[in-house]
């Protein structure tokens, strides 16, 4: 009986994916279901941000956004493509970050995972918003779908870049040392040059960042080629802290201490950013 029950939540989650223009795309393929969460091929809970199988395996006062791993290395797929064509297409280095973000900010419409996927969360992997992107010209996700595809995306591109976590919200961030139309540059880990990639609101240019996270820390994680694997993140967190004006002065409040009761509250909920 359990198991006509679990087939038929997975034939569900297919035919639902399948209604929004969502399959299960490159590279993951075989979604599955464990005590009413979601997982993929590398059994990575799509439907949770937090614990060690979670999308972004937080922690008690860090994260490791492991789904983006999930497209770097030997994994590398229609996500990390598309940056190469854009580093092929645009040479410089500005204008061709600049050409990456506009391309997410209009080719994502922010939708919710409650509308999109019937769960609270439900996080797609770079490649399988690409995917869909490149067969329907359009893709649909919420923060962390678009984050992690633009982080993707300018790795692909040559970039450093890294996932930027807040209390209700998650951004990319990409290293723009000479970048001079950012509302303010981050210092991830003492190193000044990273521009914010906000790319949830329609009218937002690179390097637009809310007010609300300048001059706080943020839990940040450059990414690279790692492991797609359930983990304990690292227990010692980086932090990215906005540099205005040449200088940075972060409010003295705890953020790591309370950063996953907050995100536990707000179940990774997101309101969008326009600016």
């Amino acid at each position: 009986m359990r198991s006509k029950v679990l087939l038929g939540l997975i034939v569900v989650l297919v035919a639902g994916l399948t209604a929004t223009g969502y399959v299960s795309a490159t590279p993951s393929s075989g979604f599955h279901e464990v005590n009413g969460d979601v997982y993929d091929d590398w059994e990575i809970c799509r439907t949770r941000a937090y614990g060690e199988d979670g999308f972004y395996q937080v922690g008690e006062t860090t994260f490791r956004p492991v789904i983006a791993f999930e497209s770097l290395g030997e994994d590398s797929a229609a996500a990390y493509s598309l940056g190469e064509q854009f580093a092929a297409q645009y040479p410089a280095p500005l204008l061709r970050a600049e050409k990456i973000f506009y391309f997410v900010r209009d080719r994502v419409n922010y939708t919710s995972d409650k509308e999109q996927f019937k769960h609270e969360e439900f996080a797609q992997n770079a490649d399988e918003l690409a995917t869909v992107i490149d067969k329907n010209g359009v893709g649909y996700g919420d923060c962390e779908d678009s984050a992690v595809l633009l982080a993707i995306m300018y790795k692909g591109a040559g970039y450093r870049s890294a996932i930027v976590v807040g209390s209700d919200h998650t951004a990319a961030l990409v290293y723009l040392p000479d970048y001079k139309k950012a509302t303010a540059l981050f210092e991830l880990e003492g190193e000044p040059g990273w521009a914010w990639a906000e790319a949830t609101g329609k009218n937002n240019p690179l390097g637009w960042v809310s007010k609300e996270y300048v001059n706080v820390e943020l839990a940040a994680y450059e990414i690279g080629e790692e492991a797609v694997a359930p983990l304990e993140p690292p227990a010692v967190p980086s932090t990215a802290v906005a540099q205005v004006g040449g200088g940075t002065s972060p409010q003295p409040f705890p953020f790591f201490s309370i950063f996953a009761l907050l995100w536990l509250m707000s179940l990774f909920r997101r309101r969008r950013r326009v600016r």
